[in-house]
Order: C-alpha cells, then sequence, then structure tokens
C-alpha cells in the first residue's frame, strides 16, 4: 500500500555534540525535531536528526531516525523509521528511506517497507510510504 501525506517541522533543537570532535571541512551537527502530517499520513514524529552541512551553499548529507505516532489510511500505532539524503544545492540524491522493521504498534504492529521525501520548489516538504502490513 502506498500513503503520502505532507509535513511541516514544528521544531528543530540544535544539541551540542560530544568530544572528541574530529575537524572536517563540514561540520557535524546533531538536534532533534518535532514533526507534524497531514494528508493519508496523518500525526506526529519525533526526530533524532545528524547532519554535516553547509547551509550558505546547501551541500551536505542528513542522516534521520524518526518515531512516529499517528494514521496511516486511518489505521492507528506507532513505528521508527529512518532516512537519510544527500543535496548538492537543489534536489535529492542517495536517499535511503525503511521502516524499521519490529517497530510497530497498535493497528501498525507489523509494518514494513520503505518510502521517500520530497521538497517542492514552494517549500512543500512531501512524505510517502509504501508499506505492507501483516498481523
Amino acid at each position: 500500500m502506498r500513503a503520502s501525506g505532507t509535513f511541516r517541522v514544528a521544531g528543530f533543537t540544535p544539541t551540542p555534540v560530544p568530544s572528541p570532535a574530529i575537524e572536517t571541512a563540514l561540520p557535524v551537527g546533531v538536534a532533534t525535531m518535532e514533526k507534524e502530517y497531514e494528508g493519508e499520513i496523518a500525526g506526529r514524529s519525533a526526530t533524532l536528526f545528524t547532519a554535516a552541512f553547509d547551509q550558505s551553499d546547501g551541500v551536505g548529507t542528513y542522516v534521520a531516525m524518526e518515531s512516529f505516532e499517528g494514521t496511516l489510511h486511518g489505521q492507528a500505532g506507532t513505528f521508527n523509521f529512518a532516512h537519510s539524503a544527500t543535496t548538492l544545492g537543489e534536489g535529492r540524491q542517495s536517499e535511503f528511506f525503511v521502516i524499521v522493521p519490529a517497530s510497530g504498534t497498535g493497528a501498525l504492529a507489523g509494518i514494513t517497507g520503505t518510502g521517500g521525501i520530497a521538497v517542492d520548489t514552494d517549500g512543500t516538504h512531501r512524505i510517502r510510504f509504501d508499506y505492507e502490513l501483516s498481523h
């Protein structure tokens, strides 16, 4: 099944990186995020976000682990998903997206699958899950 929706970042809180740090051309940052979802995907998530990114030219890579609470096509529960991507100023490449096996609860128990994230030119953030439920 495929569920799609939009999301917005409701909170972004940078967190100190533990020492010792190794200095590279792009600094590594860690943050927590809160997101809100609408559409066939409705709910919220708490995200652990790590990135090596240059804000001035939009070049870098991120890795994120999200804990989602809400509904997919009206089926309520929670699960984790992980994703990463690289940007070279615009667009996304080298994308990775997976629903964490055995992480689902409620009506989403047994969820597995993949998905993706896209950002429209107007800044709208879109997400999709290609998933299966085995109960």
